[in-house]
């Protein structure tokens, strides 16, 4: 069920186009932060796709350009066999989602600390810096989204983390 706080102020609900524009941008900021576990070997369909959610945000591309790009990252995710690039695309993918539905900004948040689970950083170190960055008008926001989507999380980093175990050995 959809939590009704990122449905967007013109369809009757209370996010502000300011919060939504935030969203994208914290998004974005995020993913950024995670690409150099890819060593440089960025895919170009993630770079496109961030830059096209920069562009809907400052209000220069539409909706449909998002989706399109939202479509490349998820498609190049199912053909990927790394499991970081792979968690990087879906974190991509949620971020530039976001201009349609803002309520797919937390998702990317999952996705990115997949990828530091698999490179066998720190999770703690992520999360405080994606919290660091949040701004305070949609600070509170995401941080109970987050509560609210805990055990499922928990139960996706978890498996995460037994996946990397398994493949280290």
């Amino acid at each position: 069920m959809r939590d009704t706080r990122f449905i967007a102020e013109h369809r009757g609900w209370p996010l502000t186009k300011e919060q939504h524009h935030q969203l994208i941008g914290w998004s974005c900021e995020c993913v950024r932060h995670v690409l150099p576990l890819l060593d440089g070997n960025i895919d170009n369909r993630i770079i496109n796709a961030l830059n096209i959610a920069e562009e809907w945000r400052k209000g220069n591309t539409s909706v449909w350009e998002a989706l399109n790009a939202a479509y490349s990252v998820i498609t190049a995710a199912r053909d990927s066999k790394n499991l970081t690039e792979i968690a990087i695309f879906r974190a991509a993918w949620h971020a530039v989602a976001t201009a349609h539905m803002a309520d797919h900004a937390p998702g990317w948040a999952e996705y990115a600390l997949k990828a530091i689970i698999y490179e066998g950083k720190s999770f703690d170190e992520e999360r405080k810096w994606q919290d660091e960055q949040l701004p305070s008008e949609i600070k509170e926001l995401v941080l109970s989204s987050r509560d609210m989507k805990g055990k499922a999380w928990n139960s996706s980093f978890q498996k995460a983390q037994k996946l990397r175990n398994k493949l280290r050995w």
